[in-house]
């Protein structure tokens, strides 16, 4: 089941007594760790209500073509592109029937003939109506364009006869739909990912700060998510939307990120401290804004901030911990220093001196170091960047196990 960690799963029901399994259906998917969007066809709403679905999945229920919530009204092609799969189950004949002809006459339909994601049908109706030879060629035509179909089951249905058309249990179609899906290189792990700068306060509106943009952090949470992490990325602030799929938590301050850390760290299988985490903060915080005064020079005492990635490193149970070094000097040399000093897995070290890979760059170039290699990833966008430091860290990680 590990599988359906962050897919983004749209669930069509469409009209049949079978619809109220859908709701177990829905909690399963759920608790298999994928992301939810429902789908009524009108016929399924005399069956089960959209406010059982909406508590069950925790998204609002999609049963309108033209939805005037969606941006620019197109809430078809919006879920259409968003889905990794559409599951529909139930799947009635008619629904069958009305994939078969390329009808898009509502908005489970038009999502059909929209997407470019895998469709997964399970099929549910009376043991009659599924062996008419109507619903059986459109059965054999769904499956020729690519459509996958669950079932149906044999059993004893509602209506009183038994025989083939009845909807598979929930657990099977969960454990059908996560089998649609290749496991990634992080499938079933979590990953705590810290990125941007820190703020450290001097007064209500002054602060000390750096130029961390955390678009490398961002890119690398975004890397993990799809590779199949449950991700908690702890962020600084940044102008960067968080990326889909992945726990966002806004912290301003060193001490700030330090206590999200260790939240639920026991948890953490892979600790990447991307973040540019401010080494000082003022002693005190002043109460109201520090006003200019006659004198030339104004004094101001630091103390030194607790040190995240070694904490981490240090703590029991110790997760696989990534460390990165961002230096303007002798980058190798430092990054190997922290390495040791820091009792790091590994690190990841790069040069900030240079405008085309430093901060607020959209491209990077790093050497990933451990305790017996040294490797040098050249100049890539950082989404590409990214991509390629996950894998290298997850197979770095299995390597230990």
């Amino acid at each position: 089941m590990q599988r359906l960690t962050n897919k983004q799963v749209v669930l069509g029901i469409s009209g049949g007594i079978a619809a109220y399994k859908s709701a177990e259906l829905t909690r399963l998917l759920k608790g298999a760790g994928a992301d939810v969007r429902v789908v009524m066809t009108p016929s399924a709403t005399e069956f089960i209500t959209p406010l059982t679905l909406q508590a069950l999945s925790g998204n609002p229920v999609h049963q309108h073509l033209l939805d005037t919530e969606a941006e620019a009204a197109m809430g078809h092609i919006e879920l259409a592109k968003w889905a990794d799969l559409i599951l529909i189950a139930p799947a009635s004949a008619n629904l069958m029937a009305r994939l078969t002809a390329g009808q898009g006459d509502d908005l489970l339909t038009t999502i059909c003939l929209a997407t470019e994601a895998p469709i997964c049908l399970a099929p549910a109706m009376n043991q009659a109506m599924w062996k008419d030879s109507g619903t059986q060629e459109n059965a054999e035509k769904l499956i020729s364009r690519g459509i996958k179909l669950f079932g149906p089951g044999v059993g004893e249905q509602a209506c009183g006869d038994t025989g083939p058309g009845r909807m598979l249990e929930p657990e099977e179609i969960v454990q059908e739909t996560a089998n649609q899906f290749e496991t990634g290189s992080l499938t079933g792990k979590t990953l705590f990912i810290t990125a941007g700068p820190t703020r450290e306060a001097m007064d209500p509106v002054r602060y000390i700060s750096n130029h961390s943009s955390g678009k490398m952090g961002y890119a690398i949470a975004e890397a993990a998510a799809e590779a199949g992490a449950s991700v908690k990325l702890i962020s600084g602030p940044v102008n960067i939307k968080a990326p889909e799929r992945t726990q966002l938590i806004k912290v301003e301050s060193a001490e700030e990120m330090l206590s999200a850390s260790l939240e639920g760290l026991e948890n953490c299988d892979i600790f990447i401290a991307a973040a540019a985490v401010a080494d000082y903060r003022p002693t005190a915080v002043a109460e109201h804004k520090i006003k200019k005064g006659t004198e030339e020079i104004m004094e101001l005492h630091l103390v030194k901030n607790p040190d995240i990635v070694a904490t981490v490193a240090g703590s029991s149970p110790k997760p696989y911990t990534v460390g990165f070094a961002a230096e303007t000097k002798d980058v190798l040399n430092y990054a190997r220093g922290k390495l040791e000093r820091k009792g790091l897995d590994l690190i990841i070290a790069n040069d900030v001196s240079r405008s085309d890979i430093g901060f607020n760059s959209d491209e990077n170039a790093v050497t990933v170091i451990s305790q017996q290699d040294t490797l040098e990833l050249p100049q890539a966008s950082k989404r590409q960047l990214a991509g390629s430091l996950i894998e290298l860290i997850a197979a770095q990680y299995k390597a230990t196990k």
